[in-house]
């Protein structure tokens, strides 16, 4: 290890290599504060050169790497081993933005940037990068294609996967993959670009995306809605599809989530006077400054009141009732910790069987533990929600480890069952890869541990992550 960091240092510098234990605490652990690792040292390279240089010494020496950017994962994807055998390769000095074109709508970013600053140079340019979620302002652009990110506008516009346009990637022999070329046809064998994307470092470290801009916002309009239940929600999204393109969100929300937001975080407001078990957030925007997507909001919702599927309804009066809106939506998470322990998971399943699942699985989980409270909110157009499940009366100061576990194990074989997927849009990481081994096809598995040992074949890429 020691020679290891010693080579780094004479071939790029002292400034690539920082070894003080107080500037790398802050990266031994991960955005939930689950996991925790050591390591002896992080790795800052200023370009791809450098991370050429890094991996192969890295491969010379037997030296594993942990690819990180912002730090965000949600399920431990960028912590390094419990044991300190491996070093963090930090992204966050490539932040650069090589070009940006609204002619060609596309930009090539540096994989360090975060994503926040993407979005203010595509505005800039007249255009938009339309992928958000809620830590845009630390999250970088080359862990989203890594992590195959989602977000809000995932019902539109796709994941990364869709976004991405192209992939620069240093492998694991110091080799380069130059996939930013963006070429709307290229049939020359396997697609090492999608084969990146999402594959959460552990075949080679992006340094490099080109992404996919859309026109910018020219206005946009944020509705409420309150409905019966998820059927009455799917039911609503059907009803705009049919009479508009512009609506690019689509939220479902807990009548008790909207609760604990409320009860827990400052400066919030029920968007509706009466109660509703279920609500709705929809945004419609528009590329032209003369469209009207209020009005839509409006026409459509009161069809939809008239044909009994919404309660009640209201709409954004300006951006500040819109932002006020969302900051309910983006809060939940944040109201579920200040209630008490919860256990997260991020599922996938058909978006008709939705509905059906949430109602369902809730009074399955709740039934074999009795006093947990099952809730599920998020991207009801895509077939993705969050489901949560609150200690409740069970809390113990030794419940997520006691029970959590099985909690997890339940929801994920009543996904499995629904024919869906135990991640979304975060990943394996490592706090999923224990219920991947237990869950997917054999020969899944088998296909990705041999990609795994062809591409890696040293193993110095991300370990005890996704796959080993």
């Amino acid at each position: 290890m020691q020679a290891f960091i010693d080579a780094v240092r004479n071939a790029i510098g002292d400034k690539a290599v920082v070894t003080d234990r107080q500037d790398i605490e802050p990266w031994l652990t991960d955005w939930r504060g689950r996991y925790r690792g050591e390591a002896p040292a992080m790795l800052s390279p200023a370009n791809r050169q450098e991370v050429q240089s890094i991996v192969a010494l890295a491969a010379e020496h037997g030296v594993p790497l942990v690819p990180q950017g912002g730090n965000t994962s949600m399920v431990g994807g960028a912590t390094p081993p419990e044991e300190g055998s491996a070093v963090i390769l930090s992204l966050r000095r490539m932040n650069r933005l090589p070009s940006i074109s609204a002619e060609d709508n596309l930009a090539v970013a540096e994989a360090g940037m975060i994503l926040s600053d993407l979005h203010d140079a595509a505005a800039a340019a007249g255009r938009r990068f339309p992928l958000t979620l809620g830590s845009r302002g630390s999250c970088t652009v080359g862990g989203l294609a890594a992590t195959n990110a989602g977000g809000t506008q995932v019902l539109r516009f796709g994941t990364m996967r869709e976004l991405v346009a192209g992939v620069e990637a240093v492998l694991a022999d110091g080799s380069v993959h130059d996939g930013l070329a963006a070429l709307k046809k290229d049939n020359r064998g396997y697609d090492l670009n999608q084969l990146l994307i999402g594959s959460e470092g552990t075949i080679g470290v992006i340094t490099a995306v080109a992404l996919r801009l859309v026109p910018a916002v020219a206005v946009r309009a944020v509705g409420w809605a309150g409905v019966a239940d998820p059927q009455a929600a799917l039911r609503l999204l059907r009803f705009f599809e049919q009479r508009t393109d512009a609506v690019e969100g689509f939220e479902l929300i807990a009548g008790d989530s909207l609760a604990l937001v409320l009860n827990h975080i400052p400066g919030t407001r029920a968007p509706l006077t009466g109660s509703h078990r279920w609500h709705v957030l929809i945004e419609a925007t528009a590329a032209d400054a003369a469209s009207d997507p209020a009005q839509m909001l409006q026409d459509v919702l009161g069809q939809a009141m008239e044909a009994g599927m919404v309660e009640d309804a209201t709409i954004s009066a300006n951006e500040a009732q819109a932002e006020a809106f969302w900051r309910i939506r983006d809060s939940i998470s944040e109201a579920e910790r200040a209630e008490g322990p919860t256990t997260a998971h991020d599922i996938s399943v058909p978006i008709a069987a939705m509905p059906d699942f949430i109602v369902e699985s809730s009074r399955t989980v709740e039934q074999a533990f009795p006093g947990a409270v099952a809730s599920a909110f998020g991207h009801l157009g895509d077939g993705n929600v969050h489901f949560h499940v609150r200690a409740g009366s069970r809390v113990g100061p030794d419940w997520m480890a006691a029970e959590a576990p099985a909690v997890t194990r339940l929801v994920h074989d009543l996904v499995v069952a629904a024919g869906g997927s135990i991640s979304a849009e975060h990943g394996i990481g490592q706090m999923k890869r224990d219920e991947l081994e237990r869950l997917a096809a054999p020969g899944d598995l088998a296909a990705m541990r041999a990609i795994k040992r062809a591409l890696d074949p040293r193993g110095i890429f991300n370990p005890g992550k996704l796959v080993d």
